[in-house]
Formats: structure tokens, sequence, C-alpha cells
């Protein structure tokens, strides 16, 4: 009797639902690429005050040095994300990588702010091609079983990279210049362009042509978008250039919608808002961005500028937030795989919100006055991270997973800038209000508007107004001492207004999770996707 040469059908399942060594080493390789790219997003903030006058530039300038990296970014994710579908991810990730490697020489050797915020937009299209091709090659190579944790993994080290670009950006300039920065992102990136030549890669088969109509109108509309709410914090919700630009950018986003129901190869199946699941994660997403990048803009400040903290300090005082992230995003995508979706998306939203509010209203001094607050809205972060993402992704079809990446990012980027303007527009309005009393004082006991006018600016550049002229004038130092209580005072009302406000309208997003959410994760039928070779996949366990 011939022996049967077969494994067992079970041993076959567990074959291949194992992600052995060539998985681990695209979920290394994916994540460190996603870490560069989301920390080169905010490492530069805390390098500013050297930055600028090293280049001699302008407030304009040092607002676009940050931001062109954020708008392009944003605006080029949908399209990035089709072209990988298209003509394969892993080749999208290694020409990003190396651009972005090239994108970030010319700081290295010009001084020319112009130059150098152009290298910075050039950097934010490369981060466009990384981060949707980051995450499709995981879901769409990896085991169906073992694809939740690859995606909490890989959303765990996206939510915790923007603290790192903190925390790497704070430690250089303790020890180097601000160019080293850009050393670093050289340097990294090129590695991980050589190490993702090294790994498998994944595409539609059956690609359609591409959607040139949709690509221009959706990066038009975000573009215009996002500038508008970047530009809030400066110019105001009133004006006529921020209006201008929102307003565009959401007739081009219904325009978009038009277009794209029309066609018979969309860039982005606007249907598959239809599934509740997919839709709450792109919510949940936008939502707990806004919260995060809201939060650290006014936490960061009130960090250094009030309580008296270096970049690096300040930073490292908000590494527990990447570690609480970083523990509970695999957990939270466990329960919301296993037990519920709708019950971790409004836990973890919920206690975000509840956590700013109190950092609103409860009064603190300290920075471990701050920690316990800081900590729930961490643990809010963690909860919810992943699962949207998860949810997501399990929901698009095999063959436009780029596209179902580049909607989480496109989501993730105008969460976080709608945080920003909404938090920095709160604080700049509220702080020149508060401050005015002061500023006016202050210039007529001087005789100087030039100096009232630096006061009233913003906290940072009062404080170092103040601190300059303590130097020239130390008799005054009580005096000059007394003011820069009154100009932190002026601004931690408006943060703790900012922080209120936050947490609200996140209470509002739970509100429509509790409705929107399905209690199950339900993947998308393997008949969706005429890529897809496996077996017919199992509803998620509900």
């Amino acid at each position: 009797m011939v022996a049967d040469q077969h494994p067992p059908t079970s041993d076959r399942a567990e074959e291949r639902d194992r992600i052995g060594a060539r998985g681990i080493w695209l979920i290394c390789v994916a994540c460190a690429a996603l870490a560069v790219v989301m920390g080169a997003m905010t490492a530069l903030n805390v390098a500013l005050p050297e930055i600028a006058p090293s280049i001699g530039a302008t407030s304009t300038e040092m607002t676009w040095l940050v931001d062109a990296y954020t708008v392009a970014l944003a605006a080029l994710l949908l399209p990035s994300g089709a072209i990988g579908d298209r003509f394969g991810r892993r080749g999208l990730l290694i020409i990003g990588l190396a651009i972005f490697a090239a994108a970030s020489t010319p700081p290295l050797w010009t001084d020319d702010p112009t130059a150098i915020i152009a290298s910075r937009a050039l950097s934010g299209v490369a981060a466009a091609m990384v981060m949707p091709s980051t995450l499709s090659l995981l879901t769409s190579q990896l085991p169906e079983r073992k694809r939740p944790l690859a995606v909490s993994l890989w959303a765990g080290v996206g939510g915790a990279a923007g603290i790192g670009g903190f925390f790497v950006s704070g430690f250089l300039l303790e020890w180097f210049s601000w160019r080293s920065i850009f050393i670093v992102f050289t340097v990294v990136a090129a590695l991980l362009a050589m190490a993702s030549a090294t790994i498998g890669t994944s595409r539609d088969e059956h690609s359609k042509p591409f959607d040139v109509p949709g690509a221009l109108v959706s990066t038009a509309a975000v573009f215009l978008f996002v500038v508008g709410l970047l530009e809030t914090p400066t110019r105001g919700w009133d004006d006529a250039v921020t209006l201008g630009a929102l307003g565009a950018g959401l007739v081009l986003g219904v325009v978009f919608v038009v277009v794209e129901r029309r066609r018979a190869a969309p860039l982005l199946d606007v249907h598959l808002f239809a599934n509740r699941a997919f839709s709450a994660g792109a919510l949940t997403v936008m939502v707990q961005f806004f919260a995060s990048l809201g939060l650290f803009y006014v936490v960061l400040q009130r960090l250094q500028l009030d309580f008296g903290m270096s970049p690096l300090m300040a930073a490292t005082a908000v590494m527990p937030v990447v570690v609480v992230i970083m523990i509970l995003s695999p957990i939270g995508t466990w329960l919301a795989v296993r037990y519920s979706l709708r019950s971790m998306l409004v836990l973890g939203v919920s206690l975000t919100g509840i956590g700013l509010i109190l950092m609103g209203v409860v009064p603190y001094t300290t920075y471990w006055g701050m920690f316990p607050m800081l900590m729930l809205g961490a643990v809010g972060q963690g909860f919810a991270t992943a699962p949207p993402t998860t949810a997501i992704m399990a929901n698009t079809p095999a063959a436009t997973q780029g596209i179902g990446s580049a909607v989480n990012d496109t989501f993730r980027e105008l969460g976080a800038a709608i945080g920003i303007a909404v938090s920095g527009s709160i604080l700049a309005s509220g702080y020149t209000r508060n401050i005015a009393p002061v500023a006016d004082r202050v210039s007529a006991e001087t005789g100087s508007s030039q100096l009232g006018e630096h006061i009233a600016r913003s906290l940072a550049e009062a404080l170092h107004t103040i601190d300059a002229l303590a130097t020239r004038l130390p008799g005054r130092t009580e005096t000059l001492d007394a003011v820069a209580d009154q100009a932190k005072q002026a601004f931690i009302g408006p943060m703790n207004t900012a922080c209120v406000v936050m947490g609200i309208v996140i209470l509002v997003g739970v509100a429509f999770l509790i409705f929107l959410s399905p209690r199950a994760m339900t993947p998308v039928s393997a008949s969706t996707s005429e890529t897809e070779t496996e077996p017919e996949r199992e509803p998620a366990a509900g």
C-alpha cells in the first residue's frame, strides 16, 4: 500500500497560515519605510528655531518648510496607490525611497529657503509613493489569517513614528546641527531602498486603464483643501485665501465623486464607502489623527515653552504615548476581529476624547499633573489605531490594495491637517486676544511698537524676545519675568480651550461611529477580486 505523500489538510492549512522568515522581513522593511516618511512629517518642527536664522527664512517660509511635505504627500496618495496596483507595489516603494533619499540632500549644501522648501515638497511626493506601497504589500503577500497582526504592527508604527520624529530630531539637535536630520533621512532611505529590493512584490494582474481624470481631480481637491487647512492658524477661518482653498477643495471633492461614479475603471470605487466597516474605518482614522496631531501641536508647546523643557526632553516626555500605542495596537485589533469592531472603535475614540477634555478642564502646572490625562488619551489611541486600518484593508478587493491603503493614508493626512488647523487657530487667536493688553503696555513703556508686536505674535517669539532683552537689560529682569509669566498665561487658556473643543469634536465622531460601525469586521468575498488565489475567506468571528 502506497503511503499518502501529501500532508494532512490541517497541516497544509497551518503551513499556509505561517508568516515565515520572508514575511517577517517584509514586515520589518515595510514598517521601517513607513516610520521614515511619517517621522519626516514632524522632524523639522523642533528644528525650525535653528533652521530659520541659519538660512534667513521668513515666518512664511518657516511654515512651508513643514507644510510643503504634508501638502504633496496628502495630494498624491490616491494616484500613487493606483500606480502601485497597476505597475507593481515593490517597484513603487523602491522608487519612492530612492527619490526620498535624493530629495533630502539639497539642505546639506544650500542655504536657500526656496530650494529647501522645494526639496521638502519632493520628499512629500516620494512619501506618497512609499506609504500606500508598504501597507498594500503586507496585505497582499502575507497569509490572510496573519494580516490583522501585520496591519496592527504597521498602524502602531505609523501612529508612533510622528512622535519618534520629534525624539530623533531632538536627540540630533543636542549634539549636531540641524543638517544632521537630513543626513539621517538620506542614509536611512537609501538603505531601505536597497532592502526593499529583497522583498516580494504584487500587483493587479488584470489592471485596467489608469484613471487620469480621477487622478487629476483628486490631487487638486486634496491639495487645495489641505492648503486651506494649513493656512487657517495664521490667516484665520474668515480669510479669503482660506475660504477659497477650502471651498474649491470641497467642490472638487464632489466633482471627483461624480466623475468616479461614471468611470468604467475608476481610480477609487466610491461604492466601497457603502461598506459600513470600510466607512467606519476611514472615519475613525481621520478622527484619531485629528486628535493625535492636534494634541501634540499644543502639548509639545506647553512642555517646551511653559515647563521649560528642551526639544529632546519634550520628545522624551511623550515617548510613553508611543509605548502604549505600540503595545495596545495588536491587542485592539485582536479584540476587534475576535469580538466587536464597533466596541473597539467606540471605546478607543471615546477614551481619546475624554482624555483631551480632561486635559482642558483639569488644572495642572507640571508634566506629572498632565501625565494621567495624556496616558488616558494614549490608551484610547492604542485601542483604536489599528482596527480601523484593518477594517479598511479587509474590505478592499485584493486587486486594489494600493488604493485601499491610499484611502487609509489620505484620511490620516486630512485628520492631521484638520487637527492642526483647529488647535492652531484656537491657540493663535486666543493668545493674540489675551496678550494684546500686555503687548500694548510694553510698547507704551518702552516706546517701541516693534517690541510689542514681537510679544503679540506667539508665545515662542515673546519668550525669545524677553530672553534677548534680559541679556541687554539685566536691571529689568523682574519686570521681564512678569511679562513672560503673563505671556504664558495668555497661552494656557487658549490651549485648554483647544483641548476641550477637540475632545468635543471627537465625541461627536463617536456618536456617528455608534450608528455607522458594524459589529463584525467582515472581509470582502473572494469573488470580488480577480487576483484572489486563496480559498474563499471565512468571515471574521463576531
